[in-house]
């Protein structure tokens, strides 16, 4: 007797009628019937009376009926229960948008074992794959209302003060918020985590807004903006793979420190020890190194962060 014979049956037997449940199992009509008739006779007893017009259980069939009901929902939570013990098993998969702790490894130990994805993706990319279940953990930023929407828990793992880029080098005093420029670029699919962190930093600290068009926040473009701008630019805290010019300078920025923080997030509704282990030793080591603490003096962070308001 084969399993998937007993939920045709059973199946059969709710409906009363051989097309709807061949409809409801997703096969032909002929192959439903061929399946019951050997089912019928391995058991050597019909199971169903059917002629033209009706089908109707038989006493056998009602005697089968509620053991076939039971031999399917175990065969069921046996399969719910290893899928759960494979889940725990399995790698936890860590997705990342740019900044990530070298000793990574190390900081998790045997707690999980934590496979790093390949695809290094904007932050609002890395938590709609969070939340469909592509990864099951990843470092990125998101507003409450985004984690929110997408069923996520967000932990603070780092904040990271953001600096300015200007023409010169040589000094290291700070340099006011107002008298700094943020770049926007045009394309949202890559950009929007940072085109609204951008806005609202110029917003509230009476900055400079500079639109551009081709993902010049980050690497040699970059540089080429804060040359053409004459004055000091923020950069973002996607890290710079072309090294800082000779002609250039860094500077913090102050009145107030623009913060960027770090969210590790997973799903709200994943319980595996596994995630569970990975995302503890993580917040155990980076509360350790002091990561998540804002630094000294006034600060700024969107209104919608998810950590520091």
């Amino acid at each position: 007797m084969e399993l998937r014979q007993v939920r045709y049956f059973v199946a059969v037997a709710e409906e009363l009628h051989f097309g709807r449940a061949a409809r409801r199992l997703h096969i032909s009509g002929p192959a439903l019937s061929q399946q019951i008739i050997a089912l019928e006779r391995e058991l050597g007893t019909e199971l169903l009376a059917r002629d033209r017009r009706s089908v109707r259980l038989t006493e056998a069939g009602r005697t089968f009926l509620p053991d076939a009901r039971r031999m399917l929902s175990l065969a069921d939570d046996a399969k719910r229960r290893l899928q759960r013990a494979a889940a725990r098993s399995a790698p936890v998969r860590l997705g990342y948008v740019s900044w990530l702790p070298e000793d990574l490894t190390a900081m998790v130990g045997p707690t999980a074992d934590l496979r790093l994805d390949e695809w290094v993706l904007p932050s609002h990319a890395q938590a709609d794959r969070v939340a469909e279940g592509a990864l099951d953990i990843a470092l990125a930023w998101v507003t409450a209302g985004q984690a929110a929407e997408r069923g996520l828990t967000a932990h603070l793992l780092r904040t990271e003060p953001l600096h300015a880029v200007l023409p010169g080098a040589g000094s290291t005093e700070p340099i006011a918020a107002q008298r700094v420029s943020v770049l926007v670029d045009a394309d949202e699919s890559a950009w929007s985590s940072w085109n609204r962190y951008a806005g609202e930093f110029a917003d509230h600290a009476g900055a400079r807004v500079v639109h551009i068009d081709d993902g010049g926040i980050t690497g040699d473009a970059f540089y080429a903006h804060v040359r053409r701008v004459g004055g000091a630019v923020l950069a973002s805290p996607k890290r710079h793979t072309a090294a800082l010019r000779p002609s250039l300078g860094q500077r913090p920025v102050a009145g107030p420190v623009p913060l960027w923080t770090w969210s590790l997030l997973h799903r709200r509704d994943d319980d595996r020890a596994s995630v569970r282990g990975a995302v503890q030793a993580l917040l155990a080591v980076a509360r350790a190194r002091d990561w998540p603490a804002p630094p000294a003096g006034p600060w700024w962070a969107p209104a919608d962060d998810p950590h520091l308001r």
